[in-house]
């Protein structure tokens, strides 16, 4: 059976991790938590953009439809700051 995309990349070490995201947790302790998991160096525009990634790979690979649904739209509000502050 072929790996998928996302298998390869987390063997790999080449995602980030979103260090404590819940779908349980309201909407603005998950967005501080996936906020704060970016690199602390970047600017508002890149850690915005990061995080919405990532939630967005979440999307792609989970199979719970709550979770999709809680993170797709954490991922699009992370893309509209990403897209705001360009």
């Amino acid at each position: 059976m072929a790996k998928k995309w996302f298998q390869e990349a987390v063997e790999a070490g080449r995602t980030k991790n979103l260090n404590g995201w819940s779908k349980t947790q309201p909407a603005s302790e998950r967005r501080r938590r996936a906020l704060a998991s970016r690199v602390s160096n970047y600017s508002l525009h890149d850690k915005a953009l990061s995080a919405g990634r990532a939630l967005q790979s979440l999307v792609n690979v989970t199979e719970d439809r709550a979770t999709r649904i809680i993170a797709k739209s954490d991922a699009d509000y992370f893309f509209a700051i990403a897209k705001r502050t360009r």
